[in-house]
């Protein structure tokens, strides 16, 4: 089964890329679906794809529980 995961978006690259990271772990994925993303926001992403936008508080509770379950 696989889950999207709250990610900050750490470094915008060319062609719609850029560098996530959550929980120290960092890649790269597509922001092609994402409108006017900046550095700092936080995404739901899939695999190598940004799917949406969330608010950083959601973001937070999120990773937090994700956090709690890997206890």
């Amino acid at each position: 089964m696989c889950l999207a995961t709250p990610m900050k978006i750490m470094k915008i690259k060319k062609d719609n890329k850029a560098v996530v990271g959550s929980n120290n772990h960092h890649h790269e994925i597509d922001l092609s679906l994402i409108k006017k993303p900046k550095v700092g926001d936080y995404v739901l992403a899939h695999g190598d794809m940004a799917i949406n936008k969330l608010p950083k508080k959601e973001a937070e509770k999120i990773l937090k529980l994700i956090k709690k379950c890997h206890e």
